[in-house]
């Protein structure tokens, strides 16, 4: 199976920076293309060019064998580029010691370490079982020391954490010093449409507001140059959000300013029944608030059916 035509462990080179996809099982031999050894990676990192300044590993991995694990630790912190690990799903086991060997290491929040002592397989009488035993904890202290340079927990702390297999997410990795970074994926190309719509709204109707125009309703149309709207929106976007979240002070009557004045509306001439396009009367602050709200909302729900 290939994602984009690349395989799931992969390098590709740049300028002044490479990029080792880790996607995949960490094996001394690999049965699979997204099967991972050290000595794969030891040999593709030694033919790197001279002046690569940053190794970007992106890991999504369940883990694998230790002792390759281990060695593609080892090869990482020795290199002299600065290495830069991401997790992008999982990393796992000894997927997480690799993780480990960034000096800068990355998460988002839709990504998870996950942290345990060595397994092994094994068959043998009591006296072999005793010995496999403390082989193990010799095994996982390799680990921990890996841990231990990164991490800001003690390692008792640590060594329970790994008694009681822990996940962790990216904020209790961040807190805990596994992780160096949490970073949020860039938003869609929807979600930065519905933003620039939401902008150039706040922005009409402060415009709106600063030339005593009066808000018709949700059915008023606003027709506006988008070029002018470019020019002012650094001036105006602050302005504009700060007075939607902050009531507004009282008016005091005769300002002209339909949206803050609360002083009564003139009496109307002698009319029994409003035409079209008599205006309300204004209301008070707080009310208009949720009017300009209730506005932003309909026009933005308005362009997304269009």
């Amino acid at each position: 199976m290939k994602i984009k035509g690349k395989k799931y462990y992969s390098l590709t080179v740049g300028e002044k920076e490479a990029s080792i996809y880790i996607y995949g099982d960490i094996v001394s031999w690999e049965w699979f293309e997204s099967d991972v050894s050290s000595y794969t990676l030891a040999k593709e990192i030694e033919a790197l060019p001279k002046d690569i300044a940053t190794i970007n590993i992106f890991i999504n991995s369940y883990g694998g064998e230790v002792a390759e694990g281990l060695a593609i630790y080892n090869s990482l912190k020795r290199h002299p580029a600065k290495i830069r690990t991401h997790c992008d799903g999982f990393a796992c086991s000894i997927a997480s010691v690799v993780f480990m060997a960034g000096d800068e290491r990355i998460m988002s929040n839709a990504s998870l370490l996950m942290i345990h002592n060595a397994w092994i397989f094994t068959i043998g009488d009591h006296n072999q079982l005793r010995k496999d035993a403390d082989d193990m904890e010799t095994i996982t202290q390799a680990s921990v020391n890996a841990y231990r340079e990164q991490v800001s927990i003690t390692e008792e702390e640590l060594k329970a954490m790994l008694d009681a297999e822990t996940w962790l997410s990216a904020a209790d990795a961040l807190e805990k010093g596994f992780a160096t970074e949490v970073v949020e994926p860039p938003a869609t190309v929807n979600a930065a449409a519905s933003l620039r719509l939401r902008e150039q709204v706040a922005e009409a109707i402060l415009q709106m507001k600063r030339a005593s125009a009066p808000v018709k309703g949700p059915t008023a149309e606003i027709h506006i140059d988008g070029e002018t709207l470019q020019q002012m929106f650094q001036q105006v976007k602050a302005e504009i959000l700060a007075e939607l979240a902050e009531p507004d002070p009282p008016a005091e009557p005769g300002t002209g300013d339909p949206l803050a004045d609360p002083a009564p509306s003139p009496e109307p001439a002698p009319n029994p029944e409003p035409g079209p396009d008599d205006e309300p009367g204004p209301e008070p602050a707080p009310e208009q608030k949720n009017k300009l709200q209730s506005f932003i909302a309909t026009l933005v729900a308005a362009e997304r059916s269009v």
